[in-house]
């Protein structure tokens, strides 16, 4: 997370993630969801809390999932089944479950298909967000496999040279496991910037970085500004000269696995609510399990040690950040904006819940 969108600590309200996973659990349970669901869900936002991915976090989406709720676009209570399978592959029909919710139990059934074939992929149809797709993938790693998890993200994304959203945000992630070093975990959705991002800079008040949006007719905002009322969300790359047709096409390849794969249309085409895919790799179906450990471990040392570029201290690689961020938040507790724990307490006092932030 770029050092502009963390709330400012002069300012920040540190709650311990029991006290904030408590109150989401109860929130979610308000909505209609069984209390394994709902601590299912509450779990996926707390990771993403803890890692400090505040973007896919409680600050965000817990107010977008109860207007969900309340809208009827989210199904509480989902009965998904599988409409199509084919030894190591399926297709889930999600009944609009929660993604949180319906998202983990499709990366179990990857999982499970990959133990039997070495591999397994499921595709999901018809469902809700299942916020940090990094959450998916690395599922994967205690039991020694790759996770790739990825999903339809709003589309609001104009394709290169485009002036109208044709492409969703559409994130991707990966995880592989490691035998000392922090797993590799990467995600990161296909436009210039997750839409989310966006809000967390309102919230603060600070302005967004070139590249990042486009104004109504499509030209690329190239300069730091302020987050205007009416703007287009870029591919990620911001312009063709730097490698925007290449997040455009990533952005398409995922929109092709999750959602046109699933039999639910594509772009301002989808039928139904969000498409997911998920994918496991059993490491000892393809290699020694051991050897494919300690190599991750050579690589990702060697990349921490690569000389750095004159103004920066460190190389990192994806992983390693949330990794170090986790160790703090679960001692100090997770910094929140005190913007969103009025919303907290006014949601607590509307359902009739207790507050748990004074």
């Amino acid at each position: 997370m770029l050092e502009r969108f963390h709330v400012p600590e002069e300012i920040a309200v540190r709650i311990q993630q029991g006290d904030m996973r408590a109150s989401v659990e109860e929130i979610f349970q308000k909505m209609g969801m069984p209390a394994g669901d709902a601590e299912q869900a509450a779990d996926v936002l707390l990771y993403a809390d803890i890692r400090g991915i505040e973007s896919h976090g409680v600050s965000n989406m817990m107010r977008a999932y109860v207007a969900g709720f309340g809208a009827g676009r989210i199904n509480p209570t989902p009965n998904p089944r599988i409409i199509r399978e084919a030894a190591a592959v399926a297709t889930l029909d999600s009944d609009r479950g929660h993604g949180l919710v319906v998202g983990p139990q499709a990366m179990n059934m990857a999982i499970e298909r990959a133990e039997k074939y070495g591999i397994g992929s499921i595709s999901v149809t018809n469902g809700a967000h299942f916020g940090a797709a990094a959450y998916h993938a690395a599922m994967a790693l205690e039991h020694d496999m790759i996770g790739l998890a990825m999903t339809t993200g709003g589309v609001a994304v104009v394709p290169v040279h485009g002036a109208k959203p044709m492409v969703g945000l559409n994130p991707i992630a990966i995880a592989a496991p490691t035998k000392h070093e922090p797993p590799f975990i990467f995600d990161a959705a296909m436009s210039s910037v997750a839409g989310n991002k966006i809000s967390l800079a309102r919230r603060l008040g600070v302005d967004i970085m070139p590249g990042w949006i486009a104004r109504p007719d499509g030209t690329p905002i190239m300069e730091d500004t302020p987050i205007p009322d009416d703007y287009m969300i870029l591919p990620l790359g911001g312009t063709r000269e730097i490698g925007a047709h290449k997040g455009y096409s990533l952005a398409v390849m995922i929109e092709i696995l999750c959602s046109v794969l699933s039999a639910g249309g594509a772009g301002p085409f989808r039928r139904g609510g969000a498409s997911h895919h998920f994918v496991a790799y059993k490491i000892d179906a393809f290699t020694d399990v051991d050897l494919f450990k300690s190599d991750m471990d050579e690589y990702l040392r060697a990349l921490q040690d690569t000389p750095t570029a004159p103004g920066h201290d460190r190389v990192v690689y994806a992983g390693l950040p949330e990794h170090e961020e986790e160790a703090e938040r679960l001692e100090k507790g997770i910094p929140y904006h005190p913007e969103v724990i009025d919303w907290f307490r006014s949601i607590a006092a509307e359902l009739g819940l207790e507050n748990r932030f004074g």
